[in-house]
């Protein structure tokens, strides 16, 4: 366990996630959540690696989406530390993959967290004015951004992970977008980066 990213929390956010690793590596074998090769790793591969988003967070967002979830990382993580930290947030989970959608549902429910879960894809459902959006893993920078400016308030923000290859994506971003962002080293990744982004306009 990393301190740095999980030692505020409580013994009931811990138990909610050691609950969400069980169910992701009992489902896994099912319907392909996770690659197999982390699963021996989960817990600072998937884990720890989206809990450390939270910290990036404003103080009392009302509506947080996570776009792509897949598997729930980091969303149901996200939905997991915020029950305890800012209990009022909202969360909504789009996923267009309807078996991973009904992973997200029972999960939630096994754990005890309340998110909404739109099986649909990203381009095509309503916008859902975010103050905060989180992905992971899903595609470049650039090809977010026209995700981010749909479903992100003016005034919100995007929190993304991303691997070796984060600077060159904000090279390729800028030659059509105008935006703001700010970069931090994973707690998890050497070369890995968390990406704030916000401000972003079509160039």
């Amino acid at each position: 366990m990393n301190d740095s990213v999980l030692g505020d929390v409580s013994r009931e956010t811990i138990e909610r996630l050691e609950l969400f690793a069980e169910l992701t590596r009992k489902w896994t074998p099912k319907i392909n959540l996770i690659s197999r090769n982390t699963v021996p790793d989960l817990w600072a591969r998937h884990i720890v690696d989206s809990a450390q988003l939270f910290q990036y967070a404003p103080t009392m967002p009302q509506h947080w989406v996570d776009i792509g979830s897949g598997g729930g990382f980091p969303g149901l993580v996200m939905a997991a530390m915020a029950a305890e930290k800012t209990p009022q947030t909202k969360f909504t989970l789009i996923e267009s993959d309807q078996r991973k959608s009904t992973f997200l549902r029972s999960a939630a429910r096994e754990m005890g967290v309340e998110v909404t879960v739109i099986s649909d894809r990203v381009e095509s459902c309503e916008p859902q004015q975010a103050d905060v959006l989180t992905a992971r893993a899903l595609s470049a920078l650039g090809e977010l951004f026209p995700y981010i400016t749909r479903h992100v308030r003016p005034s919100g923000i995007a929190i993304l992970p991303k691997g070796k290859n984060h600077a060159q994506e904000i090279v390729d971003a800028r030659l059509h977008w105008r935006f703001d962002v700010q970069s931090y080293q994973s707690t998890t990744e050497d070369l890995a980066r968390i990406l704030v982004v916000k401000d972003i306009e079509r160039d």
